[in-house]
């Protein structure tokens, strides 16, 4: 068993062993062993290829620009997701663009990880949940996990990728998600989601850290006769359209989850995917159950901020009431 943050550690260790030109660069990745402890033990390692890098993000994500056009596989950490700003004109103008500038002849295989959203009673820029703007940005692939499993699959495939990958891992679950991880190598497929639990009345939608959210409203809806399916998203782009059009063509309900502001989220990419190829198939209207449209709130208020099993279970009653 290993907890989330001890499956990203050994893909990067597995990465740094099998592949010569990757390299992990970040705020206090090297010495320090990240803030999260998700890259101990490795600059001991390799200390050719994990060093620390100045507080400067729009320079480490300049500089893994420049890498990655020579050849290498920077694997950057932002460390902590709001500290990621600085480097989105780097991400928008040049990672997500040079692939196509080129004429698909300069591959960008940069991964830029980070610890995002809330539950850790962090202070102001320490808890946001930045995932629409990196999915929104053209030629950026965006995956965020939910079990060790997945944490090590992922990262492993993010790293093999000849695209520029955003992961974002859930610091609520760095050390709360337990499971079993594979020994060796172990990649999941990026554009993949995962039916969590199977249902036939409802299905609910989430990623990362509302995952746990979705399952623990699953087992109050079923003390409410209320079969509900789960499905993890783990990659906003490319996104698995088919798994969620086939989850939601059987059961006719949807509740999407995200811990994000509620305007211009991803959950509200998903309502429109289901809008235009599952209008035939809905038996409700699609509900979403989101973060609110203010900074995030540090600290104690953060309770009242985040998406709680109550309040997917009161949006599965509304989606079936309505319904």
């Amino acid at each position: 068993m290993k907890t989330l943050v001890e499956a990203v550690n050994e893909a990067l260790l597995e990465a740094l062993q099998r592949d010569p030109d990757v390299f992990v660069m970040g705020e206090d990745v090297g010495v320090l062993g990240g803030v999260f402890r998700a890259t101990a033990g490795l600059r001991e390692r390799f200390p050719d290829r994990c060093f620390d890098t100045p507080l400067a993000e729009a320079g480490i994500a300049g500089t893994a620009v420049g890498l990655a056009l020579a050849g290498w596989r920077p694997v950057c950490e932002m460390q902590f997701d709001a500290f990621s700003y600085p480097a989105l004109d780097q991400v928008i103008c040049h990672l997500g663009r040079y692939r196509a500038r080129s004429g698909g002849r300069a591959q960008m295989g940069v991964v830029m990880r980070m610890p995002y959203g809330g539950g850790v009673r962090g202070p102001d820029l320490h808890q946001d949940s930045p995932e629409a703007y990196y999915a929104h940005a053209a030629g950026v692939k965006v995956a965020i996990p939910s079990t060790p499993a997945d944490a090590k699959g992922i990262l492993s495939a993010a790293i093999r990728d000849p695209d520029p990958v955003v992961v974002l891992e859930p610091k609520r679950l760095y050390r709360s998600a337990r499971g079993e991880v594979p020994v060796g190598e172990w990649v999941v497929p990026l554009g993949s989601a995962r039916v969590v639990a199977r249902g036939a009345d409802l299905t609910l939608i989430a990623y990362g850290a509302m995952v746990p959210v979705a399952l623990e409203a699953r087992a109050q809806l079923r003390e409410r006769d209320v079969d509900a399916e789960v499905v993890d998203l783990r990659s906003l782009v490319p996104l698995d359209e088919e798994t969620v059009l086939e989850s939601v063509g059987k059961t006719g309900r949807a509740v999407v989850i995200q811990e994000a502001p509620r305007t211009c989220g991803f959950a509200a990419e998903v309502a429109a995917l289901l809008a235009e190829r599952a209008i035939f198939d809905l038996r409700g209207p699609v509900v979403r159950v989101t973060g609110y449209d203010v900074p995030y709130p540090a600290f104690s208020m953060e309770d009242a901020y985040l998406p709680s099993p109550s309040r997917v279970v009161a949006a599965a009653r509304r989606a079936i009431e309505v319904g």
